[in-house]
């Protein structure tokens, strides 16, 4: 009973926090219950990443302008970046799929941006979207070094430089290594972020506290630049993260 007034004082006086009310995944048109083809908030926002990479890369570079514009010269400095990347990462073999690790850092880079704006709601917070983009990339690696590779794939899991009695325990850690990557991998992009909305959202809600409150505006401005850098971190992160699976399945690595 005491709680019950503690909780409905709290919430009539306005000072009620609910940090994690942001990633409620919620239908567009009404209704409660989700389906597969139901269109929901983040279903919108994936959409709204989506257009964002279309107007940067095709309408920013229509022109092809010698003197380019801002738009065109962003476009361009962010294609030769991932560029060099995928090609001093992977090496010259690993070239050929540079269009996708360009389009996956696009496309977490906007979404992890999006995310700061008022109201948004942020789509590599779930785990439905960094799982997905992660096995995307440990199945298409692992494929691919079969592909290139044949069984000679599996030598990667074999320390040949290990003493012999140890190969088969390092093959063994090595071998769970790999299957944790796209744990890993989904993990930190999508709990960095949510944390950093989190933390965000409850320093916030203490704007309420009219004593309190140029501190808490100066706190806020000064993580939502942290979670700025955060964003693009997290992008290159888990580009560059994918660029170096890649390269053991193109370079067929070894240790």
């Amino acid at each position: 009973m005491g709680a019950n007034r503690v909780t409905t004082e709290g919430e009539s006086s306005g000072f009620a926090i609910h940090p994690m009310d942001q990633f409620v995944i919620k239908p567009l048109f009404g209704g409660t219950d989700i389906y597969w083809y139901t269109v929901t908030n983040m279903t919108l926002w994936m959409a709204i990443a989506v257009l964002c990479i279309t107007g940067l890369l095709v309408l920013g570079t229509r022109r092809r302008a010698i003197i380019p514009s801002r738009t065109q010269s962003v476009a361009e400095m962010i294609y030769g970046f991932i560029y060099n990347m995928v090609e001093e990462v992977t090496g010259h073999d690993g070239v050929k799929y540079f269009p996708y690790v360009m389009t996956l850092f696009l496309f977490i880079l906007f979404a992890n941006l999006l995310g700061l704006v008022p109201t948004s709601f942020t789509t590599t917070s779930h785990f439905a979207v960094t799982v997905t983009l992660a096995l995307m990339v440990f199945l298409g690696v692992t494929i691919l070094g079969f592909i290139r590779n044949g069984i000679g794939f599996l030598g990667m899991f074999w320390v040949s430089s290990a003493p012999l009695a140890l190969r088969p325990i390092l093959a063994v850690i090595e071998l769970i290594s790999y299957f944790v990557r796209p744990v890993s991998h989904s993990i930190r992009l999508a709990g960095n972020l949510m944390a950093g909305h989190a933390v965000i959202k409850v320093i916030a809600g203490f704007a309420t506290l009219a004593v309190a409150s140029p501190v808490v505006v100066g706190a806020v401005a000064a993580i939502y630049g942290l979670e700025l850098l955060v964003a693009v971190v997290q992008a290159y992160v888990f580009t560059i993260l994918t660029c170096v699976y890649l390269r053991d399945a193109v370079g067929g690595a070894h240790h």
